[in-house]
C-alpha cells in the first residue's frame, strides 16, 4: 500500500534548550523541539526528527547518534533512533535493530524509563517501549498509537505530538490503505500545516494521507510546497510528485524525480526515483527518454540487489505503454523469464511474464504465449490463488498475477475469434482490479484491465461501451496515455468520425 511517514518528537522544556528558538537545519524544514537534552546535542538531535521527518532513516539515525555520542545520557536521542527502525506507512519494522538501539540506552524498559527526567519524555518513551515490547506488530501499533493520541491530547499545542500521532494512525492499517485512517491522518497533519507552514512532517504526510486520484486535489497545495520547505531531502523532492501522479500532472513527475534522482545522472541506479521518472517519460509521450533511462539504468542493475526485478517491471511497462513488441526491451524479458524458470510468484516477475506473453501474441509466436501463460497459470496455483479462490478486495500481491492471467488468456481468446469469452474474462478482471484496495504510484496492474476492456469492445463496434471503459480507467489513472488516446478513438467512433 503505500511507503512510510515518519516524524517527530518531544519534550519539556527543562533546561535552556527549552527555550530554543525554532531551527533549521541544512534546508530540511522548520520545526520547535526542546528537549533536557546537553545544547551542544541538540543541534543533532533536531537534524535527526527532521530528516525522519522525510523518511531518510539512515541520515536520521546517524543525526540521533551524533547526539548521543555528544550526551550519552540524552534520553530522546535514543528514542529517535529506536523509532527509524519503524516505517509506518510502508508497514515496515526491524524488531531487532529498535530494540538494540534502545538498549544503549539501558537494559530494561524500567531502567530506561528512569533515565527520562520529565514526565514529558517519560511518556515518549513509554510509547516506543510499547512499539518494540511484546506481542504481535498489530497489537504493538496499536498500542503505540494510543498512547500517542493520549500524549498528544494532553498537549494538544505540540506540533511534534500532533504529527508523530498522525504518522502512528498509517501503522494501524498495516499497509493497506485504510481511507477513514488516512483522512484523519491527513486532517491532524493539515492544521499543523495551517500553524507551521515549514513544518515538514505536516507537508510530507499531507501527501501520504491524499496520495490517490480521489483525494489527489486535498493534497496539491502540500505538494507544490514541501521540495521548498526540506530541499535537502531527496525523498521530499520525489514525495511530491504521489500528488502529481495521482493528477496526471507529467511534467511535474519528472521534474522532480530528476531532482530527486540527483544531479550525476551517469551514477543514477534503478530505484524508486528512476523508476517513476520511467513512468513519468511514458506518460508524457517521450518514450526514447524512456528507453535511454532504461539502458542507462540496466548498465548499473548488476551491483544493486534486487535491481533485476525492477527492471523486469519497468521494461514491462515500457513494452506495454510503446506497444514496442519486437524490442530490444521485449527481448529482454523473455531472455531474463526463460533463465529464472517461471513468474515466481512475485508481482514484478508476474509484470514481466505477461508482458513477454502479450509482445509474444502480438508478434504472432503463440509458444511464447503459451508458455508464459503457463508459467503465470502455475504460479498463482502455487500460490493456491487460483480463479475460484481469489475473492474481491484481496491486496494487490495477492490478486495482480490473477488479474494478468485473466487478461493474457483474453488476448488469446481474442486472437483465437472468441472475443466475447475474451471479454466476459476481462471483466471479471475488471471486478478484482477494482475491489482492490486504493494505491499510489503507477498502477499495480502494469496493463489495466478497463483499458484493454475499452480496446478490444472497441474492436467490436462497441464504441459507447469502450468510452464508458476507458472513462473509467481514468478515474483510477488520471491522465494515462493509453486510456487518452483510447477515450480519443472511442469518442470518434462514436461519433461516425475516422
Amino acid at each position: 500500500m503505500t511507503k512510510p511517514s515518519r516524524t517527530v518528537y518531544l519534550a519539556l522544556l527543562l533546561i535552556a534548550c527549552a527555550f530554543a528558538k525554532p531551527a533549521n537545519a541544512q534546508h530540511l524544514g522548520t520545526i520547535t523541539f526542546p528537549t533536557s537534552g546537553a545544547s551542544t546535542a541538540q543541534p543533532e538531535f533536531v537534524r535527526g526528527v527532521l530528516y525522519l521527518h522525510s523518511f531518510e532513516y539512515a541520515e536520521a539515525a546517524s543525526a540521533f547518534q551524533r547526539a548521543q555520542a555528544l550526551d550519552p545520557r540524552f534520553v530522546m536521542a535514543y528514542w529517535g533512533e529506536a523509532l527509524t527502525h519503524t516505517h509506518q506507512v510502508w508497514n515496515q519494522q526491524d524488531l531487532p535493530s529498535a530494540r538494540a538501539a534502545l538498549a544503549k540506552l539501558g537494559p530494561t524498559a524500567v531502567s530506561r524509563l528512569a533515565a527520562a527526567p520529565t514526565a514529558r519524555e517519560r511518556g515518549y518513551l513509554a510509547a516506543v517501549e510499547a512499539l518494540y515490547g511484546d506481542g504481535s506488530k498489530e497489537r504493538r501499533d496499536t498500542l503505540y498509537a494510543s498512547a500517542m493520541e493520549q500524549l498528544w491530547r494532553d498537549n494538544p499545542s505540540d506540533e511534534e505530538a500532533a504529527i508523530l500521532y498522525a504518522t502512528a494512525l498509517f501503522g494501524l492499517s498495516q499497509g493497506v490503505r485504510d481511507v477513514p485512517l488516512y483522512m484523519n491522518a491527513g486532517a491532524i497533519a493539515g492544521d499543523v500545516f495551517r500553524r507551521n507552514p515549514q513544518h515538514p512532517g505536516a507537508a510530507h504526510l499531507i501527501i501520504h494521507a491524499f496520495d490517490d486520484p480521489v483525494h489527489a486535489p486535498l493534497g496539491l497545495f502540500a505538494a507544490r510546497q514541501y521540495s521548498g520547505i526540506a530541499p535537502a531531502a531527496a525523498h521530499a523532492q520525489h514525495m511530491t510528485t504521489h500528488i502529481f501522479l495521482a493528477l496526471g500532472l507529467w511534467p511535474d513527475v519528472i521534474k522532480q524525480n530528476i531532482i530527486a534522482a540527483g544531479p550525476d545522472t551517469s551514477a543514477w541506479m534503478p530505484g524508486h526515483y528512476t523508476a517513476w521518472l520511467v513512468y513519468g517519460y511514458l506518460q508524457n509521450d517521450e518514450p526514447e527518454k524512456a528507453r535511454a533511462l532504461l539502458s542507462s539504468l540496466a548498465d548499473h542493475a548488476a551491483s544493486r540487489p534486487g535491481a533485476s526485478r525492477l527492471m523486469a517491471n519497468l521494461r514491462a511497462r515500457y513494452v506495454l505503454e510503446t506497444e514496442r513488441w519486437d524490442s530490444p526491451e521485449a527481448r529482454a524479458l523473455a531472455t531474463a523469464l526463460a533463465t529464472s524458470g517461471d513468474a515466481k510468484g512475485e508481482d514484478d516477475y508476474s509484470y514481466a511474464t505477461f508482458a513477454s506473453g502479450f509482445a509474444a501474441t502480438r508478434r504472432g509466436d503463440r509458444t511464447a504465449a503459451a508458455t508464459a501463460l503457463g508459467a503465470l497459470a502455475k504460479a498463482n496455483g502455487a500460490r493456491t490463488k487460483i480463479a475460484g479462490a481469489v475473492k474481491l478486495g484481496a491486496t494487490g500481491r495477492e490478486v495482480v498475477p490473477v488479474i494478468l492471467e485473466y487478461s493474457l488468456r483474453a488476448e488469446l481468446l481474442r486472437q483465437d475469434g472468441k472475443r466475447d469469452s475474451g471479454i466476459s474474462l476481462l471483466r471479471r478482471a475488471a471486478l478484482l482490479e477494482d475491489a482492490m484496495p486504493a494505491e499510489f504510484g503507477p498502477p499495480a496492474v502494469v496493463a489495466p484491465t478497463h483499458e484493454a476492456l475499452g480496446a478490444i469492445l472497441l474492436e467490436a463496434g462497441r464504441a459507447p461501451e469502450a468510452a464508458a471503459e476507458y472513462e473509467h480507467a481514468l478515474k483510477l489513472g488520471p491522465g494515462r496515455l493509453a486510456a487518452t488516446r483510447g477515450l480519443e478513438r472511442a469518442n470518434r467512433a462514436r461519433s461516425g468520425r475516422h
